[in-house]
Parts: structure tokens; sequence; C-alpha cells
């Protein structure tokens, strides 16, 4: 917009629209002298006419603050100071001030909209800032073309809230393709079947993605030399199939390894989103239960899948998703049990084979079970925990499910419960 004020005094101003109200002057040619569009030559016409003697360019501008109240003021400084506690917190994940989160929270908590400038200015002279380290470079490209076609699943071990007692683990899958998050959960130990129930709850809702993603933990891959006390020489790298990798095998889905950290890259990077937001909000809220912190991911599962712009894909991960799904880009596959199989309970299971001895039993962890199978057939055993306390064993022979036990998982002693 032209700086009228500057090229022109009131009294040239006032001649030239008195001229053009007469009809001595055609308004486009007004428009090209002082520089100005229609809109504006239109908006001094009508300040004009309201009173011609009191008439100023001056008043047409708009005396800009940069003051905010002081209530949302105090209220920066408060977070800023609960930032500052944080990042100084050798026990807490965050190493840096989340200006963002700051911004966001003042809209959803106090119901004050402040822009994201106005709070890295207040930190800037306050002293809540810290130069940002510069990054290594990383290939940010979405590589895949449909959804389904890569499942990344991963976990992350930290202290989510200063007040909890422990650190607890999250565990998430989240497609490739349009970078929405499937499944995330936090649970207070990491195992075998913690990672069967993320399985579970993916493929009962979404089917069976064509390759899933993950690192070389030990639950998901074995790696001799690191995962066994006696090494054989005849027993190299996944001879040895653990519990998450023998589900995913049984219904034939892919597993790709990443080497490095680095190329574990994508899901890292809404790790750390998703963690740095419940870390901050745990913090604030005083909470120090994971069923409390569990809500509070749920909330952020929501605002990263449904509201969040993906900086990479430039669309919201849910729009992305199910606008794959509407066009047929998809891998996904129908999830149908596997011949002989009655149960999910079936497939989503810990999984150990036994021997029937003479007297029809079989031994776990030293407890002996009677069966109505026939002496020295193998039982391949579904152990499927139901909660904390039982487990429902279903035993199969020769393709047949010969029985159906309840047993505490106390008397099984199964290490990667």
């Amino acid at each position: 917009m032209a700086q009228l004020h500057k090229k022109f005094s009131d009294n040239q101003i006032k001649e030239l629209i008195g001229r053009y109200l007469e009809g001595k002057i055609k308004r486009s040619n007004i428009q090209k002298v002082l520089g100005i569009g229609k809109t504006r030559f239109f908006a001094l016409v009508k300040t004009y006419r309201q009173d011609p003697l009191m008439f100023s360019i001056e008043y047409t501008r708009k005396n800009a603050t940069n003051k905010i109240p002081l209530e949302v003021e105090e209220n920066i400084m408060t977070e800023l100071a609960v930032e500052k506690k944080l990042i100084t917190d050798p026990d807490i994940p965050l190493r840096s001030y989340n200006y963002s989160y700051i911004r966001d929270r003042l809209s959803l908590v106090y119901g004050q909209k402040v822009s994201l400038s106005t709070v890295i200015s207040r930190a800037k002279t306050s002293g809540y800032y810290l130069k940002k380290k510069e990054k290594a470079a990383h290939d940010r490209e979405v590589l895949t073309n449909y959804v389904g076609e890569i499942v990344q699943h991963d976990s992350s071990h930290h202290k989510f809230s200063p007040y909890a007692d422990t650190k607890w683990y999250l565990i998430t899958s989240l497609d490739d393709f349009s970078r929405y998050i499937l499944y995330a959960n936090l649970v207070e130990r990491e195992t075998s079947w913690a990672h069967i129930q993320a399985l579970e709850a993916v493929i009962l809702k979404y089917g069976l993605a064509a390759t899933y993603y993950v690192d070389s933990h030990s639950i998901f891959r074995f790696v001799q030399g690191r995962d066994s006390f006696w090494r054989k020489h005849y027993s190299l790298t996944d001879e040895v199939d653990p519990q998450w990798k023998q589900v995913l095998s049984e219904l034939n889905v892919n597993i790709a390894y990443a080497l490095s950290p680095q190329a574990k890259g994508k899901i890292e990077r809404p790790y750390r989103w998703i963690q740095d937001r419940i870390v901050r909000t745990c913090a604030r809220e005083g909470i120090n239960d994971i069923k409390d912190a569990q809500k509070i991911l749920r909330k952020e599962i929501s605002r990263y899948n449904y509201k969040q712009v993906h900086s990479t894909t430039g669309e919201v991960p849910y729009l992305r998703f199910q606008r794959a799904l509407k066009q047929k880009v998809s891998l996904f596959r129908e999830f149908n049990l596997i011949a002989p199989y009655k149960s999910t309970k079936d497939i989503f299971a810990l999984r150990l084979n036994r021997t029937i001895d003479a007297y029809r039993k079989i031994s776990i962890s030293n407890l002996e079970i009677k069966l109505n199978g026939s002496p020295r057939d193998i039982v391949n055993v579904r152990i499927y925990p139901l909660n904390t306390q039982i487990s429902e064993l279903r035993f199969w022979c020769n393709s047949q499910l010969i029985d159906i036990k309840k047993i505490k998982n106390s008397d099984l002693k199964i290490v990667h419960f």
C-alpha cells in the first residue's frame, strides 16, 4: 500500500478527491498519480465525504502496537520458566525450548491467542533462548507409493514425566506413505507380548501391510553373538526367530531391518514430536501415573494425525491416508484366519513346542499340564495373555485344537511376557 503521507500533503489529496467528486478528473487518473488501487481510493473518498474539513491521510494509518495484556505476558514467562526447568533436568529427554508448544498451550489452556514470533521475542529478551545446533542433513523424501507398503515400528524409552518414579516405553507404528500413526501406547515394560499386541491392533483394524520396518532389537531379530551366551558355529543370524517375528512370518508379512539409527529417521522424527509434547504436558499437569499419561498421549496423537500438516508431505496424515484408501492406492491386505486356526488368539500369541509324555502331560516352567493328546506327539502351544493375571493356552497337535486351558501367568514364568 502506498505511503501517501510521505509523498502528498493533506491538501493535495483533498484537492484531487474534490475534483473527482465534481466530475473534473477521472478516478483512473487519480489512482495513477497517487499510485494506489481502487479499494484504497474509495476508502479515501469515503473518509473525505464523512468530514471534508477534518480529512487527513494520517487518519488512514493504524498505530500498531506490540503491547499485549499483562496477563498474557505473565503466562508466557511462566511457561518459559517451566521449559527451562525441564531442559536443565538431566533425567528429562528435552534439550531445547519448544516455542510452538507454548503458543499452542496459551491458546488451548488459557484461551489466549499469541503469535509464535511474540513468544520467541519474549524468550530472547528474557534469557530463555538456546541457539539451535546444526543438524546433519537427512533425506525427508517419502520413498513409498502406497499406504501399507511399509509400516515403521519402534519403541522409545524415556522418563516421560518428572513426577514418575520410572521410565516408560512408547510403542508406535507409523504408515510410511501417509505418516499416519496407526498405533501408539505407553507400557511400563517392553516385552515381546507388548509388541505382538501392537501387531494385533494394527492388523485387525487396517489389515496386513506389505512390510514392517524395524531396528535390530532382540525382540525383532536374533543376532548370534549378541543374543546368546553360547555361540554355535552352525547357527547364524536369523536362524532363531523371536516371538514377534514368528507372528509376521505366519501372516506372510515381510520384515526389513534398519542397520543404523539414521536409517530409522522417518519414525524417529514423529517420535521426537510426540515425545516432546507428552513430556512437556505431563510435567505441567503433574502426571505420575502411566494411565493419565496415556490420556495425554491419545490427545497428542489425535493432534498429530488429524490436525497437524506434516512438514514433508504437506498434508494432514489422516487425510492423506484416507485419500489413498479411497483411490485404492493401498497395499494393505484384508486379514483372514489362517487354516486350521479358529481364533485370532491362535495367531497373535506367544508360541512354544512341547512333547506329550507317556502320562499325556507336558511341562512348561516345571508346571505339568495334562492334555487330551496322544503320547509322544509334538504340541504347539499358543499362549494368549488375557490380562496380567491369567493366560489362555491353546494346544495344537497335527493341525487339530486338542485342548484349551487357562493358567496363571505366575505359574507359566514365561520370560517374554
